[in-house]
């Protein structure tokens, strides 16, 4: 079959990760591009299905802007790349990541099937439009759920043509997937993914369930860096009897021994707990809000904005920490987003500014913390910045990837590299300390028990025996 747009490439080449808000929420910022392919029979177009093959669940979209070439192109300055384009049009860069494990890296069993790769259905010319204002949305069954912009790329399309065709030809009709940004997760079978560029018709398919993967090859298989690929951002994994501890241990145990190591500004001062009765264990997905300025907010605080992205992005074990410039003037962030990012499994939210909608955190299962309420809108005090960057909040350098604990007495954070030594040694910390608020308790002198001097100590390793 003809594709309606008279696509015919010799090769579609997807960038993976060009997007400034998808390489915050991987956590890399590469300083080149890099590429894989896919062949040309993985084209299709709007209204075909892309088909799950039965026994897969990691099904993914990712909208993109694709850019057909117009003239051959090889080295070709970034100045001249431009006149190379014959067209842009909307894209998903579909793929199944069940299959990755057996890629190394081609993506060709996971991204490379007949029609995972729709194209279409309206071809922009590139001499009509801005290269750098393109803006890319995605709907999932109707709700919006990627919204960016080619403003926001790492490597432009000029840069991306330059080059690739340093050392591969590019001829008319080739596609370049230029990169998806965040947002991009899991769908299911009956999903409608729809893509558009600026304002023009959607290109739309359905995802249905295929029949089963048959012959030699290969299996669908499910690791847990295949799955938080698929869902949205690469969550560092804490081990369970690691976490386990920090459920049992408090934060006041937690800062005396992280104060061994030399961290001595790793609790996060002011916040207190919405439910002191919830503990919370995750690790930071930061979102970074800066003061307000009406241009900067007219132009970043509507749509998916870095508000909006962090909470789409966030995974299962994550803690959305939030980087308010301890500005207490307005709320920052309010009952129907906490919602949403307890649906996607978030661990808890942590932020040094305000909640919004406060009264209805008290009835969450979602641990907040926060430096108190506020009925006002961010766009009060707050332009909501970027994602996954380090940030400060409440006095405290948080990175991505850091783990965090909250009681009821507030927040700490443990760099993972220490965590599991910490939450070891907070445990074996506590039990010594039971033993001697006991003896306390029981009348006696804190000389010499408190802390374990040679005798005590004996007198401890029997009652622990």
């Amino acid at each position: 079959m003809t594709h309606p747009l008279g696509l015919q490439p010799s090769k579609i080449i997807a960038v993976h990760l060009n997007f400034r808000s998808r390489a915050a929420e991987r956590g890399r910022f590469p300083e080149e591009p890099s590429y894989f392919l896919k062949p040309p029979s993985s084209l299709s177009w709007t209204g075909r299905d892309l088909v799950r093959p039965a026994g897969t669940e990691l099904a993914a979209f990712e909208g993109e802007i694709a850019v057909v070439i117009g003239k051959r192109a090889s080295r070709v300055s970034r100045e001249d790349a431009a006149e190379h384009i014959g067209g842009i049009a909307a894209a998903n860069d579909f793929g199944v990541h069940d299959l990755r494990y057996a890629d190394r890296g081609s993506n060709l069993r996971s991204k490379g099937a007949d029609g995972f790769t729709p194209i279409g259905p309206v071809l922009l010319d590139p001499r009509e439009v801005d290269l750098h204002d393109i803006r890319l949305r995605t709907w999932i069954n109707g709700e919006l759920v990627q919204d960016d912009n080619s403003g926001e790329l790492l490597f432009d399309f000029a840069y991306l043509i330059a080059d690739l065709s340093r050392n591969v030809t590019l001829e008319a009709g080739d596609v370049i997937l230029t990169g998806t940004p965040t947002g991009a997760t899991v769908v299911s079978p009956d999903d409608v993914v729809e893509v558009a560029l600026n304002d023009t018709a959607r290109l739309r398919n359905v995802v249905r369930e295929g029949a089963a993967l048959e012959g030699p090859g290969a299996r669908p298989r499910v690791t847990v860096a295949d799955r938080a690929a698929a869902v949205g951002g690469e969550v560092p994994a804490i081990k369970p009897e690691t976490e386990a501890a920090l459920r049992q241990v408090s934060t006041a145990t937690l800062s005396s021994q992280l104060r061994k190591r030399g961290l001595n500004h790793t609790f996060l001062t002011g916040l207190a707990p919405a439910r002191p009765d919830l503990r919370m264990v995750g690790v930071a997905h930061t979102l970074r809000f800066l003061p307000l300025r009406e241009d900067q907010f007219a132009e970043r605080g509507g749509g998916m904005n870095a508000q909006k992205r962090a909470v789409e992005a966030i995974g299962p074990g994550q803690v959305l920490v939030i980087d308010a410039r301890e500005d207490h003037g307005a709320g920052t962030l309010g009952d129907i987003l906490a919602m949403r990012a307890l649906r996607r499994g978030a661990a808890g939210v942590v932020t040094d500014g305000c909640l919004r909608d406060s009264p209805a955190f008290a009835e969450l299962d979602l641990p907040a913390y926060s430096a108190g309420a506020h009925a006002a809108v961010l766009g009060r005090r707050h332009v909501p910045w970027e994602v996954g960057v380090d940030v400060a909040c409440a006095g405290v350098l948080v990175r991505p990837g850091d783990v965090l604990v909250g009681d009821a007495e507030g927040v700490v954070l443990i760099p993972p590299a220490l965590v599991d030594e910490v939450a070891a040694d907070s445990l074996a910390m506590e039990r010594e300390e039971r033993f001697i608020l006991e003896r306390v308790a029981a009348g006696a002198s804190v000389d010499g028990l408190y802390p374990l001097g040679e005798a005590a100590r004996a007198e401890y390793e029997r009652w622990d025996g």
